[in-house]
């Protein structure tokens, strides 16, 4: 029956819940999901991953792959549910939701195998919260022969039975930037016998906020957040040197670039302003979210057959989905999880997920991967 199905995979959800582990780390989740699907008879692929798994059914061309990212976060979860974890580490985030509907989807699907026309990938990926995960698995092979991709993530301000799309960028390219300054060390009593670093510090932090409020156009949603400050350790010392870190979020490769530059070119003229030495250090962090211009409408018109789909705006969070996106058609949705207004949001510490938002998960998965490898395979006969 389809309850017991879901009850009992609500069951796995909250054992994953309940045992959670951080990026790049998560060796117990995937030899629990290894486990679950040689249960099933998927054959897992053999690519070289530390952690997270890709496993596959069916047989031929095309190949769909359906995502969902498996790690936790740093959090101490302040739930109070039987399930909630107690290993310093939480869900926090709802992937213990989103590796729950693949293995559900993955059940589904290998019941009718034979009737697939083409092969479903499974994609297990880790690492989402250090934005390294899409790319590691991209390294390895995962996306091999792959025509399209689909994925999605839960969102608290949707309802349980809702799907949330748009075509183009739904999520927001993500920067993450440190700026080192080093000055001149001396006493406070005599700045001019240095360079002041702490001055030069917050200059640059007060002249970045003019790019957005001063040369981006209103239309183009734009965040630039300094939110890390390290500078000095007395009162009377002016410190040789300190550094702030922070993000820039954007949603078009153009204004990424743009970003990118103008930041660059105030923090190097700001430092030689007061004579300062600085170094900017980027770290690797997804583009912009884009979703496919036809595949999005395709999906959308496809899932309202089970779910109430809507148009979304795109939000300033970011999502290494983009990288899979850069490389083959993608769509990412957001999929209704709480839909409470007073719901606590994701990485909060009470953060959670309704175990009735799971039959649209699943459903999206499948629904979606079955009418991909139709569309594919139709395209494929019509070239040859």
């Amino acid at each position: 029956m389809e309850s017991d199905f879901y009850d009992n995979l609500s069951k796995v959800r909250q054992h994953i819940h309940a045992n959670p582990e951080i990026s790049n780390k998560e060796f117990q989740t995937t030899q629990f999901l290894r486990q679950r699907l040689e249960a099933l008879d998927i054959k897992i692929l053999d690519l070289p991953l530390t952690t997270g798994l890709v496993a596959e059914m069916g047989q031929g061309y095309p190949i769909i792959a359906l995502r969902a990212d498996i790690d936790a976060l740093p959090i101490v979860e302040k739930n109070t549910f039987s399930y909630a974890s107690q290993n310093g580490a939480m869900h926090a985030c709802g992937h213990d939701f989103h590796q729950t509907s693949l293995l559900g989807a993955a059940q589904l699907l290998k019941a009718r195998e034979s009737e697939l026309r083409g092969r479903v990938r499974l994609i297990f990926q880790p690492a989402e919260e250090v934005a390294t995960g899409a790319y590691t698995m991209i390294d390895a092979g995962a996306l091999e022969d792959v025509s399209a991709i689909i994925g999605y993530h839960n969102m608290p301000f949707l309802k349980p039975g809702q799907i949330g799309l748009r075509s183009k960028a739904i999520m927001a390219a993500v920067e993450k930037f440190k700026v080192c300054v080093t000055g001149v060390s001396g006493h406070a009593a005599r700045p001019d016998l240095g360079v002041d670093t702490v001055l030069t510090i917050t200059t640059m932090v007060n002249n970045l906020q003019a790019i957005v409020s001063r040369q981006v156009s209103p239309f183009e949603p734009t965040v630039l957040s300094v939110t890390h400050i390290e500078v000095g350790s007395a009162w009377n010392i002016m410190p040789h040197q300190g550094f702030f870190e922070g993000t820039i979020r954007s949603f078009t490769p153009d204004n990424r670039i743009f970003l990118r530059q103008k930041f660059t070119q105030i923090v190097e003229q700001t430092a030689q302003q007061f004579g300062a030495e600085v170094d900017i250090q980027w770290d690797q962090t997804p583009n912009v979210t884009y979703n496919d211009e036809i595949l999005t409408p395709l999906i959308a018109e496809n899932s309202k057959s089970f779910a109430e789909v809507i148009e979304v705006a795109p939000v300033t969070g970011g999502e290494d989905f983009a990288a899979y996106q850069e490389k083959i058609p993608g769509v990412f949705a957001f999929i209704g999880a709480n839909g409470d207004p007073d719901a606590p949001d994701l990485h909060h510490d009470t953060f959670k997920v309704k175990d009735e938002a799971l039959p649209i998960a699943v459903k999206y998965y499948v629904h979606n991967a079955e009418m991909l490898l139709a569309y594919f395979g139709d395209k494929e006969k019509l070239s040859r």
